[in-house]
Formats: structure tokens, sequence, C-alpha cells
């Protein structure tokens, strides 16, 4: 059995992440696949309950059963890391940032990016859209 305060901070994090996700669905450029994974990691350690709704929710289940089974990660998702990553290389350039941290991290990104983009893609394993009753991706 964890410590209570243990518990609790795994418990905070995932709820957390929760918040971001799903804010995530609404707000433009805000991604919900990253925070929903770690939400994923970080409920079964603080709150089994959180975990299993987690799991069996209609709308975020569909893509923790993917990551689960095949390491899957929808094409929209992809979409979105690969052009924040881009973008976000972008201000730190535009921004003046020195030679030796734009190269660091470029060589992070595309780490990241390759990661990513070479996972395999969640067929039927999108968002739904509100209002709508099929998936997409």
């Amino acid at each position: 059995m964890r410590l209570p305060a243990t518990r609790l901070a795994w418990s905070g994090l995932a709820y957390g992440c929760i918040g971001l996700g799903t804010a995530g669905l609404v707000v433009p450029l805000l991604p919900t696949t990253p925070f929903l994974l770690v939400a994923a990691w970080a409920a079964p350690k603080g709150s089994p309950r959180l975990a299993r709704w987690l799991h069996a929710h209609p709308r975020l289940g569909p893509t923790l059963h993917a990551w689960r089974e095949r390491r899957a990660v929808p094409r929209r998702a992809k979409r979105l890391a690969a052009t924040l990553l881009l973008a976000s290389w972008g201000v730190l350039w535009l921004g003046g940032a020195s030679g030796a941290v734009l190269a660091a991290t470029g060589a992070l990104f595309c780490g990241v990016a390759a990661f990513v983009l070479t996972r395999p893609a969640a067929e039927g394993h999108g968002t739904l859209r509100p209002g709508r009753h099929q998936v997409v991706e």
C-alpha cells in the first residue's frame, strides 16, 4: 500500500493531465494525446478507480487502448506533434537563441518527432467531434 501523500501526488498528476487533455479538445494547438497518456500512466499509481474510468471512457478509452495494445498514435496527434515541435524550434530561432541551443533542441526535437512519427497509426482511434457519431482522424 502506498503512502497517502504518494497516492495523492499520483492522483493529482493524473487529474491535472486529464484537465489539460480535456482543454486540448477545445483549445487549438494544445495536444490531448500526450496528457492523456501521462494520466493513464499515473492514475493506477494513485487511483485504480480513476484508471478504470479512463480506460472505459467512450472518448478517451480508444486512444489509450490503441497505445497499450499496439503503441499506436492517432494520425492527427502525429501531425500536431510534428507541427508544434517545428513551431517551437522556429520560436527559438526567431527569438535569437544561440547556435548551441538551436542545435541541441533541434536534435532533441528530431528525436521526439522520429519516435512519434514512426509509431503505428491508431486507425479508428481518433477523437469524436462534438455532434458526430463517427470516429475521425
